[in-house]
């Protein structure tokens, strides 16, 4: 699944049929495919092929050579060649280009030797088996040698001459006698990539606390920072525990709606600002961006907080300013918004958000029911 297959292909079966490419990660739609190139239009020699989870790289195709997506192929590496999958071919290769700004008539780009044949894809099923022993003998060694770091994937290549090392580490690393030790061990070329926790994360997938997959492992191809403004912008709770994902860092997702946060925000007034009334000094409590109400409480009752909307909010700054006492927070529209008051708690409408609120009628009509029956009775 890591390469795009959902089953092991067999050596002898058609590639198109054991690589399917949906529901993978950093998938990408060839909404192309039905719209045919007007006569003459020069087609696109290069496609895009993807290895083990989303390490994808462009590759140039002989004239004669027909690739199709899902095609397992063998192209060019250093040393040797390695195997992958067809992930986009087409025009839509060109707007994949443009998009990762890479000029097509300067870049180098490297060969696609030719459709895989039953002996390499039986030599890369196999070197595909022996990658998970790998990471946990390779662990072990790490840990023999008293280094600190975190193998956390292998990824063999085609033909099995050479396998790359991911790790995370918090320090710099020297690996030197790790590299003598695998070699030894593998019979192969070592090759070791460092990449950060997210990273990290984006490879091993996982599900996320909303119960989805991971951004990360799914769509998500660029890192942003997250900082925790943008948390204190969304009125997020600061725990680390709930805040931070499986990277240990900031949820990615919360730069989704920050831009949305910022631009609500724009029309608040500052929240420090102290609002004096007839009633007394009103001190600010909370903020409700996407509703635009201000929580604000009196000095002399702090535990009953009113919503009030951010234009009566400015109403009553330009009144002080004025040195004008307003005689109120919400003035002439204190029955529009009784609804708003944290203490005065809607029984109704707690009632009508229950989940037993179905229920509760038919127990009512039982009851009468039975006192109707014992009523009977005793007039019998």
């Amino acid at each position: 699944m890591s390469r795009g297959c959902p089953c092991t292909p067999e050596p002898n079966s058609q590639a198109s049929n054991a690589a399917s490419l949906h529901c993978n990660k950093l998938h990408a739609t060839d909404w192309l495919k039905d719209t045919k190139p007007p006569k003459g239009y020069p087609g696109s020699d290069i496609v895009e092929v993807r290895f083990k989870n989303s390490r994808k790289d462009f590759f140039r195709a002989s004239d004669d050579l027909e690739l199709e997506v899902g095609d397992i192929v063998a192209v060019e590496s250093s040393p040797g060649h390695d195997l992958g999958i067809v992930s986009l071919a087409g025009e839509v290769v060109r707007l994949q280009l443009k998009k990762k700004k890479v000029n097509a008539k300067t870049a180098e780009f490297r060969k696609v030797y030719r459709k895989a044949k039953a002996s390499d894809i039986e030599k890369w099923t196999l070197a595909i088996k022996q990658e998970e022993e790998t990471m946990f003998r390779s662990r072990t060694m790490a840990q023999s040698l008293n280094l600190s770091m975190k193998i956390s994937d292998v990824e063999y290549q085609g033909d099995r001459t050479k396998a790359i090392f991911y790790y995370t580490a918090d320090e710099r690393v020297d690996f030197r006698e790790l590299i003598r030790v695998l070699a030894d061990a593998f019979n192969v070329r070592i090759e070791m990539r460092q990449i950060g926790m997210r990273q990290e994360a984006s490879r091993l997938g996982g599900i996320g606390s909303c119960g989805r997959e991971l951004c990360c492992g799914t769509w998500l191809t660029q890192f942003r920072s997250v900082s925790t403004n943008a948390a204190r912008t969304q009125q997020l709770s600061l725990n680390p525990h709930k805040l931070a994902g499986q990277c240990s860092k900031l949820k990615c997702c919360i730069n989704y709606e920050n831009d949305t946060y910022n631009d609500a925000m724009k029309d608040f007034p500052r929240l420090n600002t102290d609002l004096y009334t007839e009633k007394g000094q009103a001190v600010f409590q909370k903020i409700d961006v996407l509703k635009k109400m201000m929580g604000y409480a009196y000095k002399d009752n702090f535990p009953e907080m009113i919503m009030v909307p951010v234009e009566r909010v400015k109403e009553i700054i330009r009144l002080n300013r004025e040195k004008k006492l307003p005689p109120d927070l919400l003035g002439n529209e204190t029955t529009d918004f009784e609804d708003y008051k944290t203490p005065n708690n809607n029984i109704k409408s707690n009632l009508e958000d229950s989940l037993n609120r179905f229920d509760k009628p038919e127990k009512h009509k039982k009851r009468r029911k039975r006192k109707s029956k014992s009523r009977g009775q005793n007039n019998n």
